[in-house]
């Protein structure tokens, strides 16, 4: 956690946030009003923290990873402006899943990237595959978020397929479950072996690009140096 984001929990007078999200920063909830939810609340947490936040007072509303990235802060943002909130917004960036797994995995992202989201639940499934296809095509490293849940199980699988497509099987992939968490566990496999490993929600798997490479169980993608300098 960063010093501006312990500074503002300190300060806050109200912490909202998903019930497992909170359950990470006990220190921070002593002597605090706060209010948890469920999964898949996360319009009744913006709406009661914009709503607190009116009343005037400080209010917190806790994300994972980095609330820019997949995460509350667009959100937020959205509601703010249809409800035309006076309330003063301020982002406190985080480290995102895919910054704290690559730097678990190696260096596997040290040249152009994307990032894909696999859970439809906001996004139609034909848009994510057209993006999956692009990526694999221009031999994007890409990181997978939301690879697998026990509801969709498909997904993870087809994405594989759109990139054995464009890639050879032995592609490296990196899955990193709980980055940084006490049940964190880092697996480096490939393309053709990657379904072979456990998956979940709390995963990411970061698929190398034509270039990548594995070294000490480690992930490294050249940046190009190695063409133009003698290393």
């Amino acid at each position: 956690m960063t010093l501006a984001a312990s500074e503002i929990l300190a300060k806050a007078e109200v912490i909202i946030g998903y019930k497992t999200y909170l359950e990470l920063i006990p220190e921070f909830l002593t002597g605090k009003e706060v209010i948890s939810s469920e999964m898949m609340k996360e319009v009744d947490r913006c709406r009661k923290a914009l709503d607190i936040a009116s009343s005037g007072k400080q209010v917190a509303l806790v994300s994972g990873g980095d609330p820019g990235i997949y995460a509350m802060a667009g959100l937020v943002y959205e509601m703010a402006k249809e409800a035309a909130s006076p309330c003063t917004i301020e982002i406190i960036p985080g480290l995102a899943a895919i910054n704290s797994c690559a730097a678990r995995l190696g260096a596997p992202l040290m040249h152009d990237f994307a990032a894909i989201s696999l859970s439809d639940l906001l996004t139609p499934w034909k848009i994510i595959e057209k993006r999956l296809t692009a990526a694999a095509d221009a031999d994007f490293v890409t990181a997978i978020y939301n690879p697998r849940s026990k509801r969709r199980t498909e997904q993870i699988v087809r994405a594989r397929e759109i990139f054995l497509s464009y890639r050879d099987g032995k592609t490296p992939v990196g899955i990193v479950t709980a980055a940084t968490r006490d049940n964190e566990k880092i697996v480096i496999t490939t393309l053709e072996e990657m379904l072979e490993q456990e998956i979940g929600m709390q995963s990411t798997v970061i698929i190398g690009n034509s270039q990548t490479f594995t070294w000490k169980d480690l992930m490294i993608t050249p940046r190009g140096y190695g063409e133009k300098y003698q290393l």
